[in-house]
């Protein structure tokens, strides 16, 4: 059976006294995509932070095996993680390609640099439209793809998504789930996306988490808890 890219073993984190995080416990598989759901004050976001090193923990964060809890930030970067925050993040007064071009200042590999460039383009067509226009002009939904593309040229092991679909159109919500559904099929990139729109998120994850107050309080495949009218309801509202 093949090992989880990412595990994450009784992770408590806080902020000053107050605790978020009570021991959860959860997966992200090889190529797969986990989301984490819940209420607004449930802990999805800080559970990112933690992943990423951007808040201390206590408990266990191993990405391929080896523990990253406690690490510094830049360098869990540096070794296969990419996080596109909640409201989007970009540099507003640099251009799109001088944005994509900072999703790869840890890259060694220059000369692929332009290839992925072109690969970033190609998932985002309005990207390459605007590619010398400021960040900060573009849509809503311009600057998510943008972000989304920035980290991507990271070429990441892992891309943690922070609320995707936050103040975007249902239109341009369904357009950027199914490329990240693409871009998961076709370059194998593992996700953990953190999403408000359960209904969305569970279409497009293998393994899903539910928390509630900072514990998981139901944990199992996307599609069972799609399918489970009664968790729908009680917690998704849908």
């Amino acid at each position: 059976m093949t090992a989880p890219i990412l595990q994450v073993r009784k992770l408590q984190a806080q902020y000053g006294a107050t605790r978020v995080l009570h021991g959860i416990d959860f997966d992200v598989k090889p190529r797969g995509i986990t989301t984490v759901l819940g209420a607004n004050g449930a802990g999805k976001t800080t559970t990112l932070r933690a992943v990423c090193g951007m808040i201390r923990v206590q408990g266990e964060v191993l990405l391929g095996g080896e523990r990253i809890d406690g690490k510094a930030t830049e360098e869990i970067v540096r070794r296969g993680v990419a996080h596109v925050p909640d409201g989007r993040g970009t540099f507003v007064h640099l251009t799109v390609e001088e944005n994509l071009r900072m999703g790869a200042y840890t890259r060694r590999d220059k000369d692929q640099v332009q290839a992925d460039f072109e690969r970033m383009y190609t998932h985002f067509p309005r990207l390459r439209e605007r590619r010398k226009q400021q960040a900060g002009l573009l849509s809503g939904g311009e600057q998510q793809m943008l972000a989304i593309s920035r980290a991507l040229m990271l070429r990441p092991k892992l891309l943690l998504l922070d609320e995707p679909s936050f103040g975007l159109a249902p239109r341009i919500v369904r357009e950027l789930f199914d490329i990240l559904g693409e871009i998961n099929q076709a370059e194998g990139t593992s996700m953990l996306l953190v999403e408000q729109n359960a209904s969305m998120a569970l279409q497009l994850a293998d393994q899903a988490y539910l928390l509630e107050t900072g514990r998981v309080v139901i944990a199992g495949s996307a599609e069972s808890i799609r399918n489970d009218e009664g968790v729908r309801r009680s917690y998704l509202g849908y």
